[in-house]
This record gives C-alpha cells, structure tokens and sequence, in this order.
C-alpha cells in the first residue's frame, strides 16, 4: 500500500510539473523586426499577429534589429521572445550555450557578398591580404568573410577586420576607410546602386539561411503560442509572395530606402522553404567546423552536434500550410 501511493505521489507531481512548463499566457509577446528580414516588416505592418492575439488580450511589442548580433542580444538577454537573424549566428549563439532554437526559415537570401568601392583595384579573394575590411562581429556577414577568406587560402590574421555595424560599413567603404566590406541587404543593395560598389565575391552556399529563433524555456512554456506566431509568419510569407511590389514598397517604405532598392534585395531572396529541413541542417553542419577552427565557440564545444539542439522544427511542421507555387519574389 505503502509502495502505492508512492508511485501516485510521483505520478502526480510529474503531471504537476507538466501542468507548471506550459504557463499561462503571458501579457505580451515581444518580437524584433529588421529590414533584412522582410516578412517580419510585413507581419509588423499588417498587425497579423495582433489580430490572432487580441481576443487573447496578448499584446504584441516591436524591437527594431540591426543585425543578428543585436537581435540574438535582445533574445539571450530577455528583452525579446522571439529572435529574426541568420541561421549560422544563430548556430553560433546556441554553441556559445544560449539555449535557444531555431523553429522556422523566414527565407533563403543572397543577402552578404563581399564588397569594395567602384573604383577598387581589387579583383579577387587573394587581393584582400593586408587590407581593411568592414564587418559585424557575429553575423552571417562576418562569418561569411571568414569562409571566404579561407576559400582564398588566407586567414583572418591575413586581413585587418574592422567591426561596425552593417550601415556603419556600408559608410566606411563609401568613405574610403576600409577596402572592403562584408555587406548585408539592404545595405549593400543601397551601396551598389547608389555609390557603385560592386560586389567582388559572391557565394550563395555560404549564405545561411534567415531564421526565427526563441527560448528553450520559451517553447516549452507556451507552444501554443509559439505556434500562433509562426502562423503569422506563415501568413506573412505567403502574402509576400503574393504581392511582391506591395512587398518591395513596403520594405523601401520602413528603411527609407529607394524601391529600385528594395526590389533588388527581394530579387534574390527565396521565400519558398519555411520548414528548417534536412538540406538546412546540412548547410549549417557544413560551416560548423569553422566555428571551432577561428575559436568562435568555446574549447570542446562540438558545433557540429549543437546543430541538431537549435534545429527545432516540430511546432513549425504543425503549422506551415501548402507551399505557394511561386518560389521568389521577383523584382518587377
């Protein structure tokens, strides 16, 4: 008897503890936005999420990002729920120790390639040793710059890194004091079409892929919502798809950029992929190893395995609906 009502005692403090990881709702929910990742100003604009929360009484508060440096800050450090950056910072964060994960693919972009001046004497990879080259400690940009980097056999002691935020680059390189700048859309889209800056290397493979990241803690305490998120994600992208003029005048709209540069950052982001599937977990298993190599992660932290502990798709694959037939937004 004793025994018993030992194991309904533990029973019911397991059934206890299920019932405490998923809280109720909170007040609000906080999610960042940035003008690199384009359905998220979408989701901002059209109050998609606010109009599947407010019966809920579950207000929505924006964060501006700069980049995934800042974004992945706003999210470790509590100020946010949710987390736009590229999929590599993220894996970069997550190696680090945050315990974050990475739920759903916001999109596919070529939206980094190293950059110089109009006028550059520079004409490949190799030409870069000695040089100054701008870039965002942290982000796709960054670490793109050390693949490439390496691609041309050189390291990063080879070049002499300049950090600055992405539109603190883009001026840089326009002022002449840096040689190069790993860029980001839309500022580099800016930066070609306004300055003449051209783009002198670029690689879509070392390209990761844009994500929507949250909490461990987070997902388990509220995957219902978590879920009503992604749903407007989901929303979001696929009226992006559906308009990509409105899409690209909104995008100028936010950043007070020019629409012949919106529409070139759209022109070459896939928005067709939602699910972070097995060709995503490749592409980031693939750059793991960097980490490790320029000491980006701690000694002993296996990159490779924190790959398959971001990687979370259960709550997006509950979610995302039929692919739309249309795989980019196309640049009238």
């Amino acid at each position: 008897m004793h025994k018993t009502t030992l194991r309904w005692a533990a029973s019911l403090a397991l059934l206890g503890s299920a019932l405490l990881a998923q809280a109720a709702p909170p007040k609000e929910v906080r999610l960042d936005y940035a003008y690199y990742a384009p359905t998220s100003l979408v989701l901002k604009e059209q109050g998609l999420l606010e109009k599947r929360l407010g019966e809920q009484g579950i207000a929505v508060r924006w964060v501006f990002s700069q980049g995934s440096n800042r974004s992945l800050e706003y999210l470790n450090s509590g100020s946010t729920d949710f987390a736009s950056t590229a999929g590599l910072a993220a894996l970069l964060s997550r190696a680090n120790g945050a315990p974050i994960e990475t739920l759903y693919l916001a999109s596919r972009p070529e939206w980094t390639a190293l950059v110089v001046p109009k006028d550059s004497p520079l004409k490949s990879l190799a030409d870069l040793k000695g040089k100054k080259i701008a870039a965002t400690k942290g982000t796709d940009p960054y670490l793109f710059l050390l693949r490439s980097l390496r691609e041309a056999g050189l390291k990063k002691g080879d070049v002499d890194i300049v950090h600055l935020q992405h539109p603190d680059g883009r001026a840089a390189l326009e002022r002449g004091q840096v040689d190069a700048w790993a860029g980001l859309d839309p500022h580099m889209a800016a930066s070609e079409l306004q300055a003449g800056s051209r783009l002198l290397y670029r690689n879509l493979d070392f390209n990761s892929y844009g994500v929507l990241s949250t909490t461990e803690a987070f997902a388990k305490a509220q995957p219902e919502l978590v879920k009503a998120v992604l749903g407007a994600y989901e929303d979001a992208r696929h009226w992006t798809l559906a308009h990509p003029q409105e899409t690209a005048e909104l995008l100028a709209k936010a950043s007070g950029l020019p629409l012949e540069v919106a529409q070139r950052q759209l022109a070459r982001t896939d928005f067709s992929q939602p699910l972070p599937g097995p060709q995503f977990v490749a592409a980031l298993k693939g750059a793991a190893p960097l980490l490790a190599e320029e000491g980006l992660v701690r000694p002993g932290v296996d990159a490779v395995a924190a790959v398959d502990a971001l990687v979370q798709p259960a709550l997006a694959q509950a979610v995302i609906k039929a692919e739309p037939a249309v795989a980019k937004v196309t640049a009238p």
